[in-house]
């Protein structure tokens, strides 16, 4: 576990305002993935901030009291920090109104999407739909930074296609009203995950951004954080796809270099954080995107796999895991896996299954005094 006293002996990486960071590696937020247990686990791990789901500033302000499930994505654990709260919405007022009723709750920093590119958020002017508007965004963090204690930053892309590359404009409104600091995905909306990250054009804002600037997109291997970093100049480099399964990236660790064993025990370890924190009926259910992450790249487990992705019983999980480990011995997977097709958004997701109610209170990781009703 990182520990606060131990990284002050050393300076900060970076700044965001005048919150320190340190370390250069960074987990992206992810709808579905970057919850509290993977996230704080990531943390322990060497991942430098911990950014939350995207929450909807629609839901925040709905209601006299935060709904269960907003409360829920926004949980986070006493050592996690700096924590980031992630907000998205299409209104200036909104917005701001969702922040501050989040305020209270102790983020570190307040972070806007305007990176999601799934339809039913930027096809509504959210998320990446705010790249449109960059006069917008300038009113939305002149209006935020006016009223909330903390620093605000914002996650964009390149632009919205590739006929409207307008980051250097985005960025400009964005630190012009106030921005401490500015996350970049190297491509396009309409890209959403094809082709290649243009690594180029994150130099290219780092150049101009008066801010740190954080790049994303098209990282897997230690060798790419050196290389993204080396190309670009940014202050850190934020992970996502390729950190699904693969905590061990912020110890500067490739796939190859990590047995299944150990796998297994830090498994073990997210599944037990995952039925403390939503029980063991929707753990069972939820860890199963994160197993079929964890075994990709194994041959002949095919059959323990559906039974992990199927299993009923916290018993049946760990005689199912204890199989793994002894039918795949010393193999190790490639630090690259091939890409299944699959699209896990570094911005957020569309999945069903996490409207579910939690199936217990929150605010166990923290102290629930502090936090209002």
């Amino acid at each position: 576990m990182q520990e606060l006293s131990t990284a002050k002996l050393f300076p900060p990486t970076f700044w965001v305002r005048d919150v320190p960071v340190y370390g250069d590696v960074i987990l992206s937020p992810m709808a579905g993935f970057s919850d509290l247990p993977y996230r704080s686990l990531c943390y322990d791990y060497g991942s430098a901030m911990s950014y939350t789901e995207f929450a909807s500033a629609e839901a925040i302000t709905q209601g006299k009291e935060i709904n269960e499930r907003t409360r829920r994505i926004l949980a986070y654990a006493p050592h996690e920090k700096p924590i980031v709260f992630q907000i998205f919405g299409n209104s200036v007022e909104m917005l701001v109104e969702a922040a501050q009723r989040i305020e209270p709750l102790g983020p570190s920093i307040l972070d806007i999407n305007m990176g999601c590119s799934v339809r039913k958020v930027s096809g509504r002017g959210a998320g990446a739909g705010l790249l449109r508007e960059p006069a917008k965004i300038g009113r939305i963090f002149a209006a935020l930074t006016r009223v909330l204690s903390v620093p605000v930053t914002g996650k964009i892309r390149l632009g919205w296609d590739a006929d409207s590359l307008n980051y250097r404009d985005v960025a400009r409104a964005m630190t012009e009203n106030g921005a401490s600091l500015v996350a970049v995905h190297g491509r396009t909306k309409e890209q959403s995950y094809s082709g290649q990250a243009n690594w180029d054009a994150i130099a290219d804002l780092v150049e101009v951004a008066r801010v740190p600037v954080i790049g994303n997109g098209d990282v897997a291997t230690v060798a790419d954080i050196a290389a993204i970093k080396a190309r670009t100049g940014c202050a850190a480099v934020m992970i996502g796809r390729g950190a699904i399964g693969h905590p061990w990236i912020f110890q500067r660790r490739d796939r190859h270099e990590v047995s299944f064993a150990e796998k297994a025990v830090f498994i073990r370890r997210h599944f037990a954080l995952m039925r403390e924190f939503y029980g063991e009926e929707l753990a069972l259910i939820l860890v199963r995107k994160h197993i079929a992450r964890y075994l990709k790249g194994y041959p002949g487990i095919k059959d323990l796999h559906l039974g992990l992705v199927t299993v009923q019983s916290v018993e049946s999980f760990h005689e199912l895991l204890d199989a793994v480990v002894e039918r795949v011995g010393d193999f190790t997977v490639d630090s690259t896996p091939d890409d299944d097709g699959e699209e896990t958004s570094d911005d957020c997701q569309s999945t069903e299954e996490y409207s579910q109610p939690a199936a217990k209170p929150v605010d166990w990781l923290r102290d629930a005094s502090s936090v209002p009703a």
